[in-house]
């Protein structure tokens, strides 16, 4: 093959040096949320995190984690908003760990991309590090992949991994929750990044965007907003009050995800919920049945606890103390199932 000829990884749409370049970008602020435990920089071929102090549990219990943000990267694009999507990544995956009782230690991202595009990756990077520093973690690398000829130049995703750490003696597993308990649910910031399917085909218009500004700004103001983090409350409140069970409201609602914590036999009534301005407007606007949007959306609450009687009024305080907007939902019982009276 002649010189002229040859043809190299760029020209097939990789771009090796744009992608050094991008690591030098984010450095920085990646280092932000590293603490004394990371170990070496971003940019090497593994992440080290010293577990030295896992000594100093009586018998620790490493959590993971790995989830994504969904087709909510869908609206993103659209949008051209990128820089809380990264939230949304990092919520997904430590909130899952936290209902275990677990705390966040480090997360790494997976970005695959058509073309890298440094100031979409930069701002979604800047989410990542923002939701790592709201759970408290540490951001130890990732990986950027670009895939010509198998995403559009425009295109990307997104999936996160996250390791986290409890005591054993003192893991939340729901062993212990009896029929009676009563059901707290703390408020969610919108429909998190869980039905979006199903939200884009219910507000786009073809596929596009719509062209009144009022709905546009139901979108942006109500719809995108990125995904409550509960680290900091969860943890500071399981140190100060027993709580049985916890439930991460994602994909699958209510009924897919409260059993999950509940004992064979034990089921659960709803009665319950927060006034939701997101969640009322898509029902009355599009005439969805009930118990679908109880079976896809958080419904406007994105975290639930089970607590004995006995602890609602100290657990409601601390949940106020903390700033977060609490409900008692319900009640669990011994039916064996998850009902919906309200």
């Amino acid at each position: 093959m002649s010189e002229q000829n040859k043809v190299t990884y760029k020209d097939a749409g990789v771009d090796t040096e744009k992608g050094q370049e991008f690591v030098k970008r984010i450095k920085a602020n990646v280092a932000t949320t590293h603490n004394k435990n990371v170990l070496g920089g971003l940019g090497g071929f593994a992440a080290c995190y010293d577990v030295s102090f896992l000594k100093s549990y009586n018998e620790p219990i490493l959590l993971s984690g790995t989830d994504g943000v969904g087709t909510k990267l869908q609206l993103a694009r659209m949008l051209d908003i990128h820089d809380t999507v990264g939230i949304d990544l990092v919520a997904m995956c430590v909130n899952d760990i936290l209902v275990n009782g677990g705390k966040p230690l480090f997360f790494q991202d997976y970005i695959a991309c058509g073309k890298l595009h440094l100031p979409t990756m930069e701002a979604i990077v800047s989410g990542i590090v923002k939701g790592c520093s709201l759970a408290e973690c540490a951001l130890v690398g990732g990986e950027t992949a670009e895939h010509p000829g198998v995403m559009p130049d425009e295109e990307y995703d997104l999936a996160g991994f996250v390791v986290g750490v409890v005591e054993k003696g003192k893991m939340i597993d729901g062993k212990s929750i009896n029929s009676g308990d009563t059901i707290i649910g703390l408020e969610s910031s919108g429909p998190h990044s869980n039905g979006f399917s199903l939200i884009r085909r219910l507000l786009l218009k073809d596929g596009k965007l719509p062209s009144s500004k009022t709905e546009l700004d139901f979108i942006k103001d109500h719809i995108f907003v990125p995904t409550n983090i509960y680290v900091k409350t969860i943890l500071s409140l399981i140190e100060k009050v027993t709580i049985k069970g916890m439930v991460h409201i994602t994909g699958g609602g209510f009924y897919e995800n409260i059993p999950r914590v509940l004992p064979n036999g034990i089921g659960a009534e709803i009665f319950s919920l927060p006034d939701s301005y997101v969640f009322s407007k898509l029902a009355k606007d599009h005439s969805l049945d009930k118990n679908d949007m109880y079976g896809t959306f958080n419904m406007g609450v994105g975290y639930i606890l089970v607590v004995d009687n006995g602890s609602v009024d100290s657990v409601m305080n601390e949940l106020k103390n903390s700033g977060e907007k609490a409900h008692i939902i319900g009640k669990t019982n011994g039916t064996g199932k998850i009902s919906i009276t309200i």
